[in-house]
């Protein structure tokens, strides 16, 4: 074995846990932007959600580029710097819970 990594599929998983993640993250968001416009939520209490989706969208768009870097971080014996995909993922994350929570506060905060 050369370098930190091995013959398994860690870098094919670790890829397929990013996709996750972002397609969690658009899915929530669109379901709960969805459930909030359905049930008559002002459009301003709804705005936390978009963020979250952008942010989806751009962690799944940069996908390919993460898994080239990761295989390159590999097989390079150098280290990858995810630093910026995870706080996407944290600023995504908190704008859909920013979101979930403006709608429960209109929707039973009366």
């Amino acid at each position: 074995m050369n370098g930190p990594w091995d013959a398994g599929l860690q870098s094919e998983r670790t890829r397929l846990a990013w996709v996750r993640t972002a397609a969690m993250l658009a899915v929530t968001s669109l379901a709960g932007a969805g459930v909030a416009l359905r049930t008559g939520i002002p459009v301003p209490v709804i705005l936390p959600f978009v963020p979250a989706v952008f942010c989806a969208v751009l962690l799944l768009t940069h996908t390919g580029i993460r898994y080239r870097r990761a295989q390159e971080a590999l097989h390079g014996d150098h280290p990858l710097d995810n630093r910026a995909d995870a706080l996407i993922a944290w600023i995504g994350t908190l704008a859909a819970v920013a979101g979930a929570f403006a709608f429960v506060l209109e929707r039973f905060g009366r």
